[in-house]
Formats: structure tokens, sequence, C-alpha cells
């Protein structure tokens, strides 16, 4: 009967049924066929699945993430963090990592973080020399930070299901994201640390007192 349920399953995904309508007809296929079927169990564990207060962190979260990225939040982000390290050989590339720990404690998306570093950085890496494959490397790599970083959606979704202290989670978890900081900061800083590609002016400390009120009171 696996077999079954993975043939269904797999044919409406492909056919381009959403992931959870595809789960839920596929289980409701099975036990049909085993002649199990009851639409009243099959509701309750719907509403039970989907009742449960931890897990509503997720959609919301999700909803800042769209917030940050449409109000231009992300924008001066990215903008507070150049001022910081955007006057040092191979800036961008810091500037990303910095911006990126910033959007995962924020958003708890790995895609949303990725996609809007992506769509900021990456024009303005190969507009100042940097190449294709270190400009969407790096990104992707921050991008990841967001997974460990709290509130890390994957941890929410991993703590509900295993029963585990989700405070834990991100109590462990946050150490751990700011030595992959460490990390692609070191790696970044052995690649671009003899490069020509251009630099921003350095800014003042009262201009990046300025950029850090508008960034952080949005």
């Amino acid at each position: 009967m696996i077999y079954f349920f993975l043939i269904s399953l797999f044919t409406m995904l492909f056919i381009g049924v959403p992931v959870g309508f595809a789960m839920l007809a596929s289980g409701a296929m099975m036990l049909a066929v085993l002649g199990i079927f009851d639409h009243q169990i099959m509701a309750e564990y719907f509403i039970n699945g989907a009742n449960n207060f931890s897990l509503m962190a997720i959609p919301f979260f999700i909803l800042t993430g769209e917030i940050m990225k449409r109000g231009g939040v992300s924008t001066r982000i990215v903008e507070f963090a150049m001022s910081l390290v955007g006057h040092i050989r191979g800036g961008l590339g810091y500037v990303a990592i910095i911006s990126g720990l910033i959007f995962a404690g924020l958003s708890g998306s790995a895609v949303a973080d990725t996609a809007a570093l992506g769509a900021i950085l990456i024009p303005m890496m190969l507009s100042k020399g940097y190449s294709k494959k270190s400009s969407t490397g790096i990104i992707c790599a921050v991008g990841i930070i967001a997974l460990i970083m709290p509130p890390s959606i994957p941890m929410i979704v991993f703590g509900v299901i295993g029963g585990v202290s989700i405070t834990k989670l991100f109590i462990g978890g946050a150490p751990v994201a700011l030595l992959m900081c460490v990390g692609l900061w070191l790696c970044w800083r052995f690649l671009y640390r003899n490069s020509d590609t251009p630099t921003y002016p350095k800014r003042s400390k009262a201009e990046v007192w300025s950029l850090f009120k508008d960034a952080i009171w949005h």
C-alpha cells in the first residue's frame, strides 16, 4: 500500500497540486483502499494538527519577511551594514554576512533571506567586479544561517514534531549561527584579501549612527 500512496502523491505533485493537499488526498485514498476511511477522524486530525500554538509563529515570521522586503527594510539594513564594512576590501561580501545575520534574526526563513539579499546585493556585487560564482555563493551560504539562528522556522517545526524544547533549540542555535558568520567572514577574507574590487567611501560615525537608527526603527 505504501507504493499506492507514493504513486498517488507524486502524481498529484507532478500535475501541480499543492504539497499539503496532495499529502492529504493521498492519505485519504490509501485509507479508502484499506477500507478504514473515516471522514470524522480525518477532520479531527486535520484540525488538531493545525491547532498548535508553536506552529502559529511560522506564518507570522513569513509575513515579517514579506513586510521587510516590500517595505524597504531590507534596503535599509543593507545600507547600515555597508556603512560598517563597505570601505573594506571585498566589503560587499562582509555586507552580505552582516545583513544575513540580521535578516535571520528577524524572519527565520532561509528562502526569504536569500531572496531578499540576492535581489539587492548580487547586482551590486556584479557591477563592482565580483565574480558571479562568488557573489551567488556568499548569498546562498549566508542564507543558511537562518536555519540555525533564532527564530528559525525549521527549529520550530522540529521542536513541535519531536517534542523538543524550542527555547533550548534557540539557545543552542544562536552561538552556532555566530560561528557560521565568523567562518564565512574568514573564508571571504582569504578569497578577497588581495582583491582590487572597488570599495565604498568610509562613513563617519554620525552617518553610521543615522543609518543604524533608520534601520532599527523601521
